[in-house]
């Protein structure tokens, strides 16, 4: 994106019907660290990628609890996200004081994206350069909501926010079918696994990822790394059952397509076009 004359304030809008502050609070969440969230009937689990700024840093928090029932994951500008999640946890401590029950979560998405939608709107305010993956669990089930810079919000089964998010959603679009009735462990393996297709070839670990959990008799909580690393070690063992048994397969292919350049000099022709065999 470029600066132009239509971007020095919020509220004015370009000749394309366009504002441009408003789009760049969104690109921010695009350059963010990835977050994810996926949800069956019963529970909601969370997942962020942890970026240190340097190996002698810690990284920053990027999931955070909200209530009993409700916690968040963010991707953009970290400090707008921890006062969000701050007047979140706020409004639940507001409710739950006045009616003695827990706040629903939807109800909680629209003041949120009410708060986000007048930074929009007023000249001398930014808008919120951070997006919320909104998990809970009310009466009515379990939910999971992205809240955008630019006011909107929406519902989904299962959702992919931050840089190499892309990635993450192609995962979740092959599996997502299956998420309603998946068991708290599976959606666990389903979002570790979503995180792990935006490292794009680095080593997943437990200290560069962080899982939290709500559901039917479980508060939100975030998993210890002792588990989550577990977890990713039980992949790795998989998959290393799985290669011995394709090394006969990889084998036979690759003597087929020796018998095949054979049969091809023979004939004394070859298709110099053709791409070579995919083993």
């Amino acid at each position: 994106m470029f600066r132009n004359q239509y971007d020095t304030d919020v509220t004015t809008w370009s000749p394309a019907g366009r504002l441009f502050q408003v789009e760049y609070a969104m690109e921010a969440v695009k350059q963010g660290s990835a977050a994810i969230g996926l949800r069956s009937k019963t529970h909601v689990v969370l997942g962020c990628v942890n970026k240190a700024n340097s190996e002698l840093s810690s990284h920053q928090k990027k999931i955070f609890e909200v209530d009993d029932h409700i916690g968040v994951a963010i991707a953009g500008l970290t400090a707008d996200g921890r006062v969000l999640s701050r007047y979140m946890r706020n409004e639940c401590i507001n409710y739950s004081f006045t009616y003695e029950s827990p706040l629903p979560v939807g109800r909680l998405v629209v003041q949120l994206a009410d708060k986000a939608q007048v930074c929009t709107q007023r000249s001398w305010k930014r808008p919120y350069g951070v997006g919320l993956l909104v998990a809970g669990l009310d009466e009515s089930g379990a939910h999971l909501y992205y809240n955008c810079p630019s006011g909107n919000y929406f519902e989904y089964q299962a959702f992919a926010i931050g840089s190499r998010s892309q990635a993450a959603k192609t995962y979740l679009e092959r599996r997502f079918e299956n998420f309603t009735d998946s068991s708290r462990d599976d959606l666990v393996k389903d979002a570790i696994m979503a995180i792990r297709e935006t490292l794009q070839g680095e080593t997943l670990k437990s200290a560069i990822c962080t899982i939290a959990v709500v559901g039917a008799g479980e508060p939100f909580h975030v998993l210890d790394q002792g588990t989550v690393q577990q977890i990713i070690d039980t992949f790795e063992t998989a998959a290393e059952q799985e290669d011995p048994a394709t090394e006969p397969d990889a084998a036979t292919g690759q003597e087929a397509a020796a018998e095949q350049g054979t049969a091809a000099d023979h004939g004394g022709s070859t298709d110099e076009g053709a791409a070579p065999m995919d083993i």
